[in-house]
């Protein structure tokens, strides 16, 4: 059988779609391994966006600027500013997320986003605790407690993710090697000679 470039890509697509590899070598899919399905992942990131409303509701309980007259500091303003942006921002990137659960670049942005909140929020945690009221502080800290766990299983999504894209990507360069290879050893078409008059 004579490959085309259009065949050997055609091959290379089906061979992708399908995860399997001419080479028996090949290693397993990470699907075999334990990728979360697309409805898993989502009932997390789903899980995850709740948390953060959740929290994005105690947050607004928060009023740093009543704090300055009980000797605060004015950093405490800037952490809470910050705070209901990220919560915002994590927010909708989760539902971008939730909508396209394979895309790793939206996936990385939920993750970095979670890690700036709870940063921001373990400092400003201890600003309620101290100017404004333990109780809210208490909740706040509850809060971030049990949204560790999405992030935690989240971080495990991604790592499986990550590692399922780069073995697709592998599939996809043996594939493409191997058309080349089969290509370039074919021999070149003979023309035929057209007789002049």
């Amino acid at each position: 059988m004579r490959y085309t470039l259009g065949s050997c890509l055609f091959l290379a697509s089906i061979t992708l779609a399908l995860g399997q590899t001419t080479d028996s070598t090949a290693e397993p899919r990470a699907a075999d391994q334990g990728v979360a399905s697309e409805w898993d992942a989502r009932k997390l990131i789903d899980a995850l966006s709740t948390q953060a409303q959740h929290l994005t509701s105690i947050v607004d309980q928060v009023q740093p600027a009543d704090w300055a007259s009980k000797g605060a500091s004015e950093t405490y303003f800037a952490q809470w500013n910050t705070t209901q942006v990220q919560l915002k921002y994590l927010i909708s990137s989760s539902e971008a997320f939730s909508r396209q659960p394979e895309r790793l670049s939206l996936g990385l942005d939920i993750y970095f986003r979670m890690q700036a909140v709870e940063s921001t929020l373990d400092s400003l945690t201890e600003g309620v605790r101290k100017y404004q009221n333990p109780a809210l502080a208490s909740l706040m800290q509850s809060v971030i407690s049990e949204n560790s766990t999405n992030r935690d299983r989240i971080r495990q999504y991604l790592q499986d993710l990550a590692m399922q894209k780069e073995q697709e990507f592998q599939v996809a360069d043996r594939e493409a090697q191997r058309c080349r290879a089969t290509l370039l050893r074919q021999p070149a078409p003979k023309t035929k000679k057209v007789s002049q008059p």
